[in-house]
C-alpha cells in the first residue's frame, strides 16, 4: 500500500515513510493497515476491534484511541493522515 510518502508492506509487516523504517507494534500496524487499505472510508471503533482482535489479544474501544495516538507519534509528518471522525471513529485521508 503506497499513500502520500507512507509505504506499508503486509508480506514483511513494515511500514516505511519518507523512505525509512518506522518501528510498529503488532496492533499498531493492524490499525494502520485497516485505515490506510481503504482511504476514504470511516471505520468506527467497533470494526477496528474485530479486525483486529485475535483469540488470545483484549483490545476494546478506547485502546484503539491509544493506538491511534502512538501511530500518529510515530507516523511523524504522515500521522496526520489519520483522521478523527468524532462519535464514530476514524479514516485515512484520501489527499494530503
Amino acid at each position: 500500500v503506497y499513500i502520500h510518502d507512507l509505504e506499508i508492506h503486509p508480506g514483511r509487516r513494515s511500514v516505511l515513510v519518507s523512505g525509512k523504517p518506522v518501528d510498529l507494534t503488532y496492533t499498531e500496524f493492524q490499525v494502520l493497515f485497516i485505515l490506510a487499505k481503504r482511504p476514504g472510508w470511516v471505520f468506527a471503533r467497533g470494526q477496528i476491534v474485530d479486525a483486529v482482535r485475535g483469540d488470545d489479544y483484549h483490545v476494546t474501544d478506547r485502546s484503539v484511541d491509544v493506538q491511534i495516538v502512538g501511530l500518529r507519534k510515530k507516523l511523524d509528518v504522515c500521522g496526520k493522515y489519520i483522521e478523527t471522525v468524532r462519535g464514530v471513529g476514524y479514516r485515512f485521508r484520501e489527499n494530503p
